[in-house]
């Protein structure tokens, strides 16, 4: 149901919001990734940390692997990061990997700034 990957957007976005509560910023990616595959699995849902996921050509020849910080449920792509801002840099690689894994869903965290950033992308495969 469409309606579902939204809930699941939501219970991530609110465990991410409490773990950065507690910690802060100021800690290395590893640990918010840790903390964050931690606190989901207490909710619980299907968590897996630095999770390969295969990068398809246009003719769906497999090119390869990239790995996802966290992969939520078989379904949420979600990348992390622990740095001052959020670039474009790296909503282009959140693109990327939804474009070249072909899953639609996926999520941007930045728990390295002193206000939590999360963004939410979404990309339908044509």
């Amino acid at each position: 149901m469409k309606d579902d990957i939204f809930l699941l957007c939501d219970r991530v976005r609110e465990a991410g919001f409490a773990l950065h509560q507690h910690l802060r910023h100021g800690h290395v990616e590893k640990v918010y990734e840790n903390g964050l595959a931690n606190r989901l699995c207490k909710l619980p849902l299907s968590v897996v940390q630095q999770h390969p996921l295969n990068v398809f050509d246009e003719d769906g020849t497999l090119l390869g692997d990239f790995f996802a910080d966290l992969f939520v449920e078989g379904q949420l792509i979600v990348e992390l990061k622990a740095c001052r801002a959020l670039a474009d840099e790296h909503v282009a690689q959140l693109l990327g990997y939804l474009r070249a894994s072909r899953w639609e869903h996926g999520l941007l965290i930045n728990f390295g700034a002193p206000r939590l950033e999360i963004r939410k992308s979404a990309l339908s495969q044509l």
